[in-house]
């Protein structure tokens, strides 16, 4: 893959991660190719790399490439960058950011806390009332358009360069800012209700005087949430670490002293609560720590921003390409006058006197538009509860290259089905799992009829003659018990009674005579869904768990014997391991086994030697299934002892403690009893493949960004068909330093139209020193699956896209970790799951399933481009028409700065006599979405920008140009006599020739585009009788003017619509031999 990509170092300057320069553009560029690491041989150790720091000191120094900064530099934007870093120095001056600090917080009294904490409220409004003047105010003049339009009213009130009335310039403009203010304010009581209704959420609070209701945003740092009364009167702390980006890790302190001797214990990760957690069951004693915009989530946020559409930066290029027509225009004007007396102040008239070849009415006839397309989707019955949040950027979703999507919640349901279980003879699936059942009861009915006390393990051997095991081929039945009971007990779910949550007893549950095991009311509750549907496929053949404390678990056999076996050690799953294992005993027997179960990379160098389990673990990886393989290892008492004493020793070590508890538990790992293999599937969004597809043949590459380990990801990019079958997978091996990556992405590069998997600390590392490089190689994969990913390097991938490639990015997520990724995304879609409505709040647009952004793209986001890139270059060629006149005007009468047409005549030309057609194209389509559907490929025309160009404009320009000069010169060629006659004939003939023009433009239509036409001209026929200040009544009602007028028009009309007809005769579009 792209074996001509050299891989150049980039200078090493900081120790920092990557996520701290996202978004920075590289400062230095290497220059010297002596240091191109490429030229390296690929077979040099890796130990060749390993050095310190001083090996970048022996880098050539880079040359620091000062941008030479003049009056073009200037003109071309500068003047936009320095009032942009005056404005941020002002704002970093008058608010400088508060140093975070680890902090003290006593229990239940915010009061004694030392320093002032945030508010505990959400905030995506852009605005407060102060700002919001201001800031809508300079969104709309940093937009050249409108800043060219204030300056051109401002000169209006300068008596020498005044041309027609004050309201024919102010008007439209005060029209275009109360329009823009308006949909302005309505977006931001959105956002404001929306926060509202958040931050008013009840959470119950423990007082002095009991609980009380206080709202979300009331929360203050060291509030005691959902506690119990008599928890209250303890005087404690809590140390904790200041607010930091790592949402992986905690560290701090409890401490209490009203005991003796004063409890002092450590706090983890594994001691703290995510915002806006819910609580399954029960209650939970919690104490605020951070609050507001120091919590993990918020820090991991970026801050929302004010998003530009493609469409309106291409329509301001074009505007300043007007601009300067209309002022090399206004200098031949004032040359071919010789330059004569106050040139320059003719030049500046003749300037305003132009003034309408950059059209005003642009921006309202856009930003109308946006608002009909915005509605135009909410009401669409295909895609039911989908919300415009953004009214500014509708036609983004027609332009779109990259999309960037989370896994859980959004691809799939973060729902698993139990599939499969192999035991390496015998396999059983969906439609056997009868007989699986059948067997676990006889197996337990044998131990009934055996052994009156309820023991499980008479069907399996003992662990006294543990060595002779593997000599006697065991029974099906026996296997199958065996993996079933593993299974049922390897794991970390507890199953919660809602019947027992909702009692007010405070009376210990431990005795099991007490308890209601019944099936009516029993969840499990798990930090994986995984775990939750291996147990529940327990108790559907018929071994069910019904208590878990964190020293015992009850199992539940068929016949309705309760099993009990005791914890004695729980070893986690990790990314890490990539697996989890459990300790228990057996309260009948006391036999002590160790069970483990994890992915199969980690444990079939674990499990005794086998032929079966690499093939099968492909064979279910193909299908879509998540596997995990079940193993055991019976202990005796003295093996046990021997490692627990061991294992505490490790776990108190201060120096390495992680690897000498490591070290420990793999000398357990050896030679394992291999069980059996299960295969999980996590259920798809529905429609999710043919929408993955539909994207991929409309030219959209997709990278899944997602914070689940590797294996879990790559099996949905296989079962969602995001790689598609006949795609090999390139899996990025975990990288430390320069020198492996180095080495792994020339690896890579050697690959050919595959898909890429790599993890997020491998990404990171790439970044830093191979960011070009890596970028470039990974975009020319037709799928990227990160994984292990932080909300921040979301929002840099989406960051790092936009830069390397200029491309519109797209961010879909359901989740509060996906909103950085979704605001930093030229376009952000929410979709509203089980992971709460913060994504969906914080996105452009909130969707309600995954299915919908097929339509959303190819049927609105096409309809929104092509109608506003019809509707821009129609607007233009109104204004560049009139000017063409103008000029044409000004040219015959001796080069005077005198207006051809003034007043009502100018207001009425831009509004009611030609704006409700022009507008009305905002319902053509030149696609049926049906169509649009069926043939994706479609899209990829849109990406190319080929409907709004320079080449198009320049089309538009020679129309213009032709048609102005036909009307003008037309009307002087005939009009009779006296001047009013050229001002009736060629402003009649002007307002028929764009009624005509709009319907040459439609390509389908609407019965309200015809009631528009007949509309604005009825408009201009009852008007004339008002307009005798600009036409002689008695000269517009003979038949003289009426031939007059008709002729000029079909001369500007007839050739546009006879080669519009050769044209789609000879070479249509492809659209065009799609429908027919």
């Amino acid at each position: 893959m792209a074996d001509g990509i050299p891989l150049n170092p980039v200078r090493k300057n900081s120790r920092k991660p990557a996520y701290y320069n996202a978004g920075r553009p590289a400062r230095y560029e290497i220059e010297d190719e002596s240091s191109n690491l490429d030229e390296m041989p690929l077979m040099m150790s890796e130990e060749a790399f390993e050095n310190d720091e001083s090996d970048y000191q022996t880098l050539p120094r880079a040359r620091v490439g000062q941008r030479r900064r003049g009056l073009a530099w200037f003109l071309c934007g500068g003047w936009k960058v320095l009032c942009s870093s005056c404005c941020e120095c002002l704002v970093h001056t008058c608010r400088r950011k508060k140093e975070l600090k680890a902090r003290t917080v006593w229990l239940g009294h915010p009061e004694k806390c030392e320093e002032k904490y945030p508010k505990n409220a959400i905030k995506n409004q852009k605005y407060n009332i102060v700002t919001f003047v201001p800031g809508v105010l300079y969104q709309q003049f940093k937009f050249f358009l409108n800043l060219y339009f204030l300056v051109v009213a401002c000169s209006q009130f300068v008596p020498s360069l005044k041309i027609g009335y004050l309201y024919t310039y102010w008007a439209p403009l005060g029209f275009v800012l109360s329009v823009t203010m308006v949909r302005e304010a309505v977006d931001e009581v959105r956002r404001c209700r929306r926060d509202k209704e958040m931050n008013s959420q009840l959470y119950s609070k423990l007082t002095m005087r009991g609980k009380v209701q206080v709202k979300s945003s009331d929360i203050q740092v060291g509030d005691l949430i959902i506690v119990e009364k008599d928890l209250f009167s303890i005087s404690a702390y809590v140390y904790a670490q200041k607010p930091q980006l790592d949402i992986h890790s905690f560290e701090g302190n409890f401490t209490r002293e009203d005991c003796d001797p004063p409890i002092h214990d450590s706090l983890s990760i594994e001691n703290t609560l995510w915002a806006s957690t819910v609580v399954a069951s029960g209650t939970v004693i919690g104490v605020v720590i951070y609050t507001g915009k120091e919590t993990r989530s918020v820090l991991n946020t970026s801050q929302s921003k004010n998003k530009v559409g493609l469409l309106d930066l291409e329509l301001n290029r074009l505007t300043k390409a007007l601009f300067l027509a209309q002022v090399v225009l206004s200098v031949v004007m004032v040359a071919l006058q010789g330059f004569l007396g106050p040139w320059f102040r003719n030049l500046f008239r003749f300037v305003v006197l132009f003034s309408y070849i950059i059209p005003i009415s642009l921006r309202v006839n856009l930003d109308m538009g946006k608002s009909a397309y915005g509605w135009m989707i909410m009401k669409d019955e295909n895609i039911p509860g989908t919300v415009v949040r953004t009214s500014t950027i509708p036609e983004e979703l027609g332009r779109l290259v990259y999309l960037l999507t989370d896994k859980t919640g959004t691809l799939t349901q973060n729902e698993m089905v139990f599939k499969r279980l192999h035991l390496g003879t015998v396999s059983y699936g969906m439609d056997t799992m009868d007989e699986i059942q059948s067997h676990i009861i006889q197996s337990y009915a044998q131990v009934s009829t055996t052994q009156s006390n309820g023991s499980s393990e008479s069907s399996t051997p003992s662990r006294k003659p543990q060595p002779p095991a593997p000599k006697v081929r065991k029974s099906v039945s026996s296997r199958i018990h065996e993996a079933v009971k593993a299974i049922a007990l390897c794991h970390n779910v507890t199953p919660v009674y809602e019947s027992r949550a909702n009692c007010a007893s405070s009376e210990p549950e431990s005795t099991e005579a007490d308890q209601d095991f019944s099936d009516d009311n029993r969840t499990y509750q798990a930090s994986s869904p995984d775990e939750v549907t291996l147990v529940r496929w327990t108790e559907s053949v018929g071994l069910t768990l019904v208590n878990r404390d964190f020293t015992s678990l009850q199992l539940k056999t068929p016949a309705g014997h309760i099993l009990t076996y005791f914890i004695l050690q729980i070893f986690p799953f990790t990314s890490e391991s990539k697996r989890m294992g459990i300790i228990v005993r057996e309260e009948a027997t006391g036999d002590i086994t160790f069970y483990m179960k994890g992915a199969d990379v980690a444990m079939a160098s674990i499990v005794q030697y086998n032929d079966w389990l690499e093939e099968e673990c492909g064979n279910m990886a193909r299908e879509g299934l998540r596997t995990l393989v079940v193993a055991k290892k019976s202990l005796t008492e003295e093996q046990y002892q021997d490692f627990e004493s061991r294992y505490n020793q490790a776990k108190l070590s201060i120096h390495d403690r992680a690897l000498k508890v490591a070290a420990v538990v793999e000398s357990l790992e050896r030679e394992m009893e291999l069980l059996c293999l299960t295969g999980v599937e996590d259920q798809l969004q529905v429609d999710v493949r043919p929408t993955l597809e539909l994207l991929r043949n409309a030219g959209i590459k997709i990278w899944m960004l997602t914070g689940d380990k590797l294996e879990t990801a790559t099996c949905i990019a296989k079962s969602s068909r995001l790689v598609s079958r006949s795609q090999d997978i390139h899996i990025f091996h975990p990288v430390s330093n320069r020198g492996e990556a180095h080495l792994e992405l020339n690896a890579f590069r050697r690959k050919h139209d595959c898909a890429l998997v790599i993890s997020g600390d491998s990404l990171e590392v790439c970044l830093r020193y191979y960011e070009h490089e890596f970028v470039e190689l990974a975009c020319q994969c037709p799928a990227v699956v990160c994984c292990r990913c932080s909300p921040t390097q979301k929002a840099q991938i989406v960051r790092l896209l936009q830069q390397h490639t200029e491309n519109r990015t797209c961010a879909i997520g359901d989740g509060g970790n996906d909103v950085s990724m979704i605001q930093a995304a030229d376009c952000g879609i929410g979709i509203e799951g089980k992971e709460g409505r913060q994504a969906s709040l914080a996105a452009d647009f909130s969707i309600t399933q995954f299915k919908h952004i097929g339509r959303l793209l190819m049927v609105h986001g096409r309809n929104s481009y092509k109608r506003s890139a019809a509707l821009g270059q129609f607007v233009m060629h109104r204004g560049m028409i009139i000017s063409t006149m103008q000029a044409v005007f000004s040219s015959i009468f001796y080069f005077a700065s005198v207006p051809l047409y003034q007043g009502f005549l100018m207001v009425g030309y831009a509004t009611i006599y030609t704006m409700f057609p022009v507008f009305s194209l905002v319902l053509d389509q030149d696609v049926k979405p049906e169509m649009a559907l069926l043939y994706p490929e479609l899209y990829k025309d849109l990406t190319k920008g080929r409907s709004l160009s320079f080449k198009t404009f320049l089309l538009w320009v020679l129309i213009s140009v032709y048609q102005g000069g036909i009307l003008m010169y037309g009307a002087l060629v005939l009009f009779d006599q006296e001047f009013v006659h050229v001002v009736a004939i060629s402003f009649t003939a002007l307002i028929l020739t764009e009624l005509l023009m709009v319907a040459l433009t439609v390509r389908t239509w609407h019965w309200l585009m015809v009631v528009a036409e007949l509309f604005s001209l009825a408009c201009y026929l009852a008007s004339l009788a008002f307009l005798n200040e600009y036409f002689d009544l008695s000269f517009i009602t003979t038949r003289v003017f009426l031939w007059k007028v008709c002729v000029i028009t079909l001369v500007s009309c007839l050739p546009l619509y006879i080669i519009k007809y050769l044209k789609r005769k000879f070479s249509p579009p492809s659209y065009s031999k799609l429908s027919s």
